[in-house]
């Protein structure tokens, strides 16, 4: 079955840096494109980046880019998301997605098929 595993985090202080790792399996992840998205406690979900299916462009969230880089590494069949000069306001349970194969919108949630479970990412002021 499609399954995606998050991992990577934990607490950090502001100005610090985290890499998470998205483990695929069921499914080739360089054939779709996938997602991150980041649920701060009470709040909706929120994007931060997609890596579109061929693996030439990647769109961050104007809240991350500059600081947030994802990538593919596709003999592992994983996706990552490296964050660095991390803020408060990052805190949040980090998901990874897959999208649809259908459609051009990569920052919508209703856009994502098959989420992993989350981690969590707690950054200190």
């Amino acid at each position: 079955q499609v399954q995606l595993v998050e991992s990577g985090g934990g607490l950090v202080q502001a100005g610090g840096s985290l890499r998470l790792a998205c483990a695929a399996s069921g499914f080739d992840a360089s054939a779709w494109a996938m997602g991150w998205f980041r649920q701060a406690p009470g709040k909706e979900h929120e994007w931060v980046a997609t890596l579109d299916r061929s693996g030439r462009r990647t769109y961050y969230a104007s809240s991350v880019k500059g600081r947030f880089t994802a990538s593919r590494d596709d003999a592992n069949n994983a996706v990552y998301l490296q964050m660095n000069n991390l803020k408060p306001e990052d805190t949040a349970v980090y998901y990874c997605a897959r999208k649809f194969n259908t459609g051009t919108d990569y920052g919508d949630t209703t856009a994502f098929g098959s989420w992993g479970q989350g981690t969590r990412v707690t950054v200190s002021s």
